[in-house]
């Protein structure tokens, strides 16, 4: 059963469109990670599901019924914040309590509930402090107890661990799914973080200039991107592009860039003596031994120390530059080093000049599913 459905929903400021008539739909218990840079309009979706501002067209329904005319606080629909927007007056219990207080529930219970999903998210030991006194994880956690203490069917995040230190993100982004399983809600993530996105979404969901891209798992996403921007996007460093032209060779195709030829997938035989823009992951940039058929012969211009991995920026001998965060192994690779790379075809992504779409090779299956899925059906996660 799906939960949410957004119907050409649009949003103006003005004469400004922020969001172009969205569409989408997200199953019960389904998490969908809204995803894109900043003033895509993703803040500005979370406040229409919300009804703290109203669309100028389309629809927002739960269960089948639209939303429009349903206000905020019957809605079932809980938030939590970037800023956390607590209130300062307030001490950690009245400000989870507020959405029970609102709703007029019995003292009792609001105790019971308070005090259970503080227990929860193990804040229960400053529920009597004010925000001023509390963390910057705690203030996270009481600003999201507040959203999940009336046990919403609709929980809205807007990036919610972007004012939080990179060790309580990180430890977030193991606990959120097991919390967020736990209540069955259905949630709606915002953030910026590719990362957070591919860790936390059963489906991640494009945004950008208003419009979604691309909706899709974490794979779909990063494997078969729709347009080099969403391409761009995913991944670090950044995906290698290249200028190629197609033309078969052996009964297959291959991708010529500069001198090197880079095997490709069957179905590209309606591209032969197109130019395109080609694409490779750095982790799919693999060294290759000398005289290796096809391969792309360059120079290692610089390492560039990243976590617990050595990119190399590679420099071809037409000067197009890319990078590989493969192990070189027992091969001396230093800076100034003469080496050999390659790619596997099924990791080589081909994407049209002008239009920069994603070129399906021929016979491909649907990238996008037809329905969502809901949380049971989360896959395991793509490493970045």
């Amino acid at each position: 059963m799906t939960t949410l459905e957004l119907q050409n929903v649009t949003k103006r400021y003005g004469k400004e469109t922020v969001l172009h008539g969205l569409d989408l739909a997200v199953a019960d218990g389904e998490t969908v990670a809204i995803f894109g840079p900043s003033g895509a309009g993703k803040t500005v979706l979370l406040r229409l599901i919300a009804g703290m501002a109203e669309p100028e067209e389309g629809e927002i329904l739960m269960d089948g019924e639209d939303l429009i005319d349903v206000a905020p606080e019957d809605r079932s629909v809980g938030m939590a914040f970037q800023n956390f927007a607590l209130f300062p007056h307030m001490s950690a219990f009245d400000n989870i309590a507020a959405p029970l207080d609102a709703r007029r529930a019995k003292r009792e219970a609001i105790a019971d509930g308070v005090h259970a999903i503080a227990r929860l998210l193990k804040i229960d030991h400053v529920l009597g402090h004010a925000p001023r006194a509390l963390s910057n994880g705690q203030k996270q956690r009481t600003a999201l107890a507040r959203a999940l203490v009336g046990a919403p069917k609709i929980l809205l995040l807007d990036d919610p661990l972007r004012n939080v230190d990179a060790k309580l993100r990180f430890e977030m982004r193991l606990e959120l799914p097991r919390l967020l399983e736990g209540f069955g809600s259905t949630v709606l993530y915002v953030t910026q973080d590719y990362r957070e996105a591919m860790a936390l979404g059963d489906r991640i969901a494009v945004l950008m200039d208003g419009r979604f891209i691309q909706v899709g798992t974490p794979e779909e996403i990063y494997l078969t991107p729709a347009t080099v921007a969403v391409a761009e996007l995913f991944g670090d460093p950044v995906i290698n592009l290249f200028d190629a032209r197609v033309e078969p060779s052996g009964g297959g195709s291959v991708a010529v860039v500069g001198s090197a030829r880079l095997a490709l997938s069957p179905g590209y035989a309606n591209l032969y003596g197109t130019t395109v823009t080609l694409g490779i992951r750095p982790e799919n940039v693999a060294p290759a031994g000398a005289g290796t058929a096809g391969a792309i012969a360059a120079r290692v211009a610089a390492l560039l120390p990243l976590n617990d991995r050595l990119v190399r920026l590679l420099v071809t001998d037409e000067g197009a530059e890319f990078y590989t965060s493969r192990d070189f192994g027992g091969e001396t690779a230093g800076e100034g080093a003469r080496v050999n790379v390659t790619a596997a075809s099924q990791d080589v992504i081909l994407f049209d000049k002008a239009s920069r779409r994603r070129i399906a090779p021929e016979g491909e299956a649907a990238v996008i599913p037809a329905a969502p899925v809901g949380r049971e059906h989360r896959a395991g996660r793509v490493s970045a």
